[in-house]
């Protein structure tokens, strides 16, 4: 997967701190909407720095697909099958409506909590690498 991000500062000899525009599904027609808040934010990264790239220059930066889809899958899939898989087996269990979704809500919230963990586990470990390829 590759972007376009601005150089913050130089870390060392080979990495750098970049900052990287956080996008949505809406694509930011803001006139139109104004409504998510997230015009404007952006997300730090360390990037290894292969190109020479100095701060305040816009780069392209490419980051590991395969470890990004994983960490799609923990934020979004997880807390979703785990409510759905709640939902199912109380229902296949129970006729108590308020306890099928007690326990779908209850599925949910260990999602989220498991996407928490694995959040701050992939930041301990450096958090999602970045090389940046070439200078815009």
């Amino acid at each position: 997967m590759t972007q376009i991000a601005t150089v913050e500062r130089i870390l060392d000899d080979t990495h750098v701190e970049i900052s990287v525009p956080r996008k949505s599904a809406c694509g930011h027609d803001c006139e139109e909407c104004a409504g998510c808040g997230v015009s404007g934010v952006s997300v730090y990264a360390k990037a290894l720095n292969t190109v020479g790239a100095k701060p305040g220059e816009k780069v392209v930066v490419e980051s590991d697909t395969k470890k990004m889809l994983k960490i799609v899958s923990f934020v979004y899939l997880i807390p979703v099958v785990l409510f759905l898989a709640g939902y199912l087996v109380m229902l296949a269990v129970t006729a108590s409506v308020a306890v099928q979704y007690t326990v779908a809500v209850l599925g949910a919230v260990v999602g989220v909590l498991l996407a928490v963990w694995y959040d701050r586990r992939v930041k301990a470990r450096g958090g999602l690498s970045f090389t940046i390829i070439r200078v815009f």
